[in-house]
């Protein structure tokens, strides 16, 4: 009995110690890079987080290290998958199944066996916007945490989930980090004023980009959430939270998104509860949801909000901290409990390190959740795409306000008639269910016969990125009346991702959403419309019943490359300026020093026929040149930019990149010193760089470093627009978009505000106000700017400029003639967008001045405006 006793004691040892031998071979934090993660005056940069990274899975059998993709600069974007070795043994298969499920095209029976299978997959991503700190680093704890801890709780974890651990932006990282931490002093260090973008193109807008899927980081990280791994649970980390709170997170407030499956909002609200609960149960106070934080799950776009449409529990947190301490301020309407704020924080000092422990607490939960709930998880995914699928296979009628508002017509209706005779509810209904035409569409046909077919093949690219199955028909076919070329696209909704179909289609039908009756209208978390068939001037024909032909199913995540199109024989080939790839292709020619022509009557460009020419675009031949043909020269191209970077500045060179105009950019110092037509023919100003009034320059800080000091510096009343009116002055072209286009009120023409009461006063928010939403714009078709268009253009507009025109010399290019302009999203007071100016262009001097009110290049998504620009930097 003793022997036994003895032997037993010896395994449990020998178990013991070859458990903490196990955990000594996990490198920790604080031997690799010198501290421990959250110390203050602290950060870690991406070349140190990377080789950590590769440690943890040399080191340890729950990590293997992936390479997703290349950044924009380059560099190397990881993610780490963790769990058990037994789990990671037989990885492909539990891939499959989280593919499987979240496709949802097996039956019910079959999909609670693959649940009780499968093991839940959960997202955790960290450093997406770089200056927030926080969100880099706890995903360095965690890996470190998961990779060694020994724990039940994380044994638990490895068991029953695969955990991707993703790094959101390399790039940053290294900018931030290296900059915060190049003072050798610590209380020096400070991440403020960073020279450049965090994101090359996008800064903070990288956050803004996965429906549309232009950027190298965005298009990795949707390839394993919409196509590889297709994951239940995705938690987006980010900072800062409300003043006077510590963390905001789920459930967020209203409104959500009228497409989402029910099943979803209540798996973000039991998250949240998990969540927040796991924070009160360790006495950490201060989160905040619903209405205690702005966010909300409407938007499409973001890397958290994106993933609803693809049916995935999508989790954002805002946490404060820096490793810089600093203190939480006192926000007195915070401190009384409330269901936003279960548990309110004091004011106190705060330090970094207590953000790190709220991310881990904050991340054990979800993962806590997912281990104990992982059946229901994974049947939940498919059972929404199922719903989806179900839906998109009979007729359906969605709800929406302006749906419900037809039933509200019918009751009033029926009082103004007769307010004695009651009718039942079910008569009301059917004054929406009962019209057949108000059902949701089935199918979508993209015809290969329209203007611009190129760019509808980058709008059906979007779709792919983000896990859509799109058919392309193999022969020429009918559907009714009317007949579609073989080659062209249809994309069905009865597939489980049928949210973001809808949405990319479909017009936002935001509500009208106030602080109180008659009060001010309460921003929507970013835009309120922005369906991308719109914006891109996609044509197709919607289907309320199935279609069938001869379709053949994409490969799911793989793009469309459009064929080449070999040109009849002739000397010149035609291309037409409604074609954005035109553009591309003259600039392109213009770069090798060949001669393109444009003809100045419609806009049409000519280039000389060669044998080996090959154009993805569609084309004419043509025996000679028209006389109305002249030669086109590349035009210099500044583009304005800004100390720290310009978002807006820097989709629009992500674009001209993308089309091939080569631009300089152009910083206050050097516009100040004039003579800008020296070097310059067009100058282009994007974004808020100017205001109405006079703008004063700061003293540049001393420790700005020597290659950055010659982009301080702010736009000027006194220096800088002379400037600009001497380029004019001397044939320059001046553009300006957005709210640049503030700078034609610094300038003596004929041009007043739109947007003004009877009084001439600037009108109220609760007046007017039409938050980023898709309107209909009239367009002028006696102006080379507007070649290429029609009579009218769907427009994104976000409170922008407008303008009335006095002066006859000015030329409208772009005006609101219809009384109700809004196509999707959200505008209060509309009327008083009627007849108001959006773009013009004005003599001045020898040069000339385009305004363009709205963003028509904004986030590089809005491809039917972008023709707009590009007909101004052609000679």
């Amino acid at each position: 009995m003793k022997s036994a006793t003895f032997f037993f004691a010896w395994v449990c040892l020998c178990s013991l110690l070859c458990t903490q031998l196990s955990a000594q071979q996990i490198k920790s934090p604080k031997a690799h890079f010198g501290f421990d993660i959250g110390d203050d005056y602290q950060l870690a940069n991406f070349q140190q987080t990377e080789s950590y990274f590769k440690t943890l899975s040399q080191q340890s059998d729950r990590v293997n290290y992936k390479v997703i993709g290349k950044t924009e600069e380059g560099r190397e974007q990881c993610m780490l998958i963790i769990s058990s070795p037994a789990n990671l043994a037989k990885l492909d298969r539990y891939q499959a199944i989280s593919q499987q499920l979240a496709r949802a095209e097996m039956q019910p029976a079959a999909a609670k066996a693959l649940a009780q299978e499968g093991k839940s997959v959960v997202w955790i991503d960290g450093g997406l916007h770089s200056t927030e700190v926080v969100g880099m680093h706890q995903l360095i704890q965690m890996a470190y945490l998961l990779a060694s801890s020994q724990d039940q709780e994380t044994q638990k974890i490895l068991d029953e989930c695969i955990v991707l651990l993703v790094h959101a932006n390399p790039d940053g990282q290294d900018l931030v980090t290296n900059w915060y931490m190049r003072e050798a002093s610590p209380e020096k260090r400070s991440s403020s004023l960073l020279p450049v973008l965090y994101q090359k193109y996008a800064g903070h807008d990288n956050n803004r980009d996965f429906f549309m899927l232009n950027l190298k980081e965005s298009q990795n990280m949707a390839r394993q959430l919409f196509i590889d791994w297709i994951p239940q649970i995705m938690y987006n980390h980010h900072q800062t939270a409300p003043a006077g709170a510590v963390v905001a997170g789920a459930p967020y407030r209203d409104p959500f998104n009228y497409v989402f499956d029910p099943l979803l909002m209540s798996g973000i609200d039991a998250l949240g509860a998990a969540m927040s609960s796991r924070l009160n149960a360790e006495n950490k106070p201060g989160y905040t949801a619903k209405g205690g934080s702005v966010f909300s799950t409407w938007y499409n776009g973001g890397l958290r909000t994106t993933t609803y449409f693809h049916n995935m529990i999508g989790l954002l947190t805002e946490i404060i901290g820096n490793p810089t301490p600093y203190d939480i301020p006192l926000v007195t309407n915070r401190l009384i409990p409330s269901s936003n704020t279960q548990n309110p924080v004091l004011p106190q000092r705060w330090h970094f390190k207590q953000s790190i422990d709220y991310s881990i607490s904050l991340n054990y939960a979800v993962l806590g959740y997912a281990a104990r709930y992982r059946d229901e998880l994974l049947f939940n995914i498919y059972r929404m795409g199922r719903n989806s699928i179900e839906k998109g296979s009979q007729d359906h009628w969605s709800l929406s306000p302006s749906k419900v508002a037809l039933i509200d017509s019918a009751i009033q209706a029926n009082k103004a008639v007769n307010q004695q005779e009651r009718f039942p509810n079910a008569s009301y209904i059917e004054h929406y269910f009962g019209k057949k035409e108000l059902r949701d569409a089935r199918a979508y046909v993209i015809s290969a016969d329209q203007p611009d077919f190129p760019t509808a093949i980058k709008f059906l690219n979007a779709l792919i990125g983000n896990g859509i199955q799109v058919l392309q028909a193999t022969e020429a076919f009918q559907v009714g009346q009317k007949s579609y070329p073989k080659g062209s696209y249809i994309v069905k909704t009865a597939q489980a991702f049928r949210p973001h179909i809808l949405d990319m289609f479909e017009p936002q039908d935001h509500p009208d959403d106030f602080e109180y009756p008659g009060g001010p209208p309460i921003p929507p978390y970013d835009a309120a419309g922005w369906t991308l068939a719109y914006l891109m001037d996609v044509r197709f024909d919607r289907f309320l019943d199935d279609i069938n032909g001869p379709f053949e199913a994409l490969t799911l995540g793989e793009f469309i490359t459009p064929a080449v199109q070999k040109a009849a024989k002739s000397n010149y080939i035609v291309l037409s300026p409604q074609l954005n790839d035109a553009y591309k292709t003259v600039n392109s020619l213009l770069k090798a020093g060949q001669p393109v022509w444009r003809d100045q009557q419609n806009g049409n460009f000519y280039i000389k026929n060669q044998p080996d020419l090959q154009l993805r675009l569609p084309s004419k031949a043509i025996a000679k040149l028209p006389k109305e043909a002249k030669p086109v020269k590349p035009l210099r191209i500044g583009l304005w930019d800004s100390y720290g970077g310009s978002m807006s500045s820097g989709w629009l060179r992500f674009l001209m990149e993308q089309y091939q105009y080569p631009a300089e950019l152009l910083f206050v110092p050097e516009n100040d010193a004039g003579n800008l037509h020296a070097k310059y023919d067009v100058i282009l100003i994007h974004g808020g760089n100017i205001s109405r009034s006079s703008a004063r320059n700061q003293a540049m800080p001393t420790n700005i470093p020597a290659e950055h000091q010659t982009k301080w510096g702010q736009l000027s009343v006194d220096k800088s627009i002379p400037a600009l009116r001497d380029f004019m002055d001397h044939g320059g072209r001046l553009i300006c978009i957005g709210n640049s286009s503030n700078l034609a009120m610094h300038f003596d023409l004929g041009i007043s505000d739109a947007l003004v009461d009877k009084q001439n006063k600037p009108l109220t928010r609760e007046q007017f106000y039409t938050p980023g939403s898709v309107l209909t714009a009239h367009v002028a078709n006696n102006s080379s700017s507007t070649w290429g268009y029609g009579e009218k253009i769907d427009v994104y507009y976000s409170n922008s400029n407008l303008f009335k025109i006095q002066d006859k010399a000015i030329k409208p290019l772009l005006w609101f003639g219809d009384e109700e302009p809004l196509k999707s999203g959200w505008s209060w007071g509309e009327p008083y967008l009627h007849q108001g100016v959006l773009a013009f262009e004005a003599p001045v001097g020898k040069g000339k001045l385009i305004c363009f009110g709205n963003d028509i290049s904004f986030r590089a998504q809005t491809h039917g405006t972008f023709k707009l620009l590009f007909n101004q930097l052609i000679q």
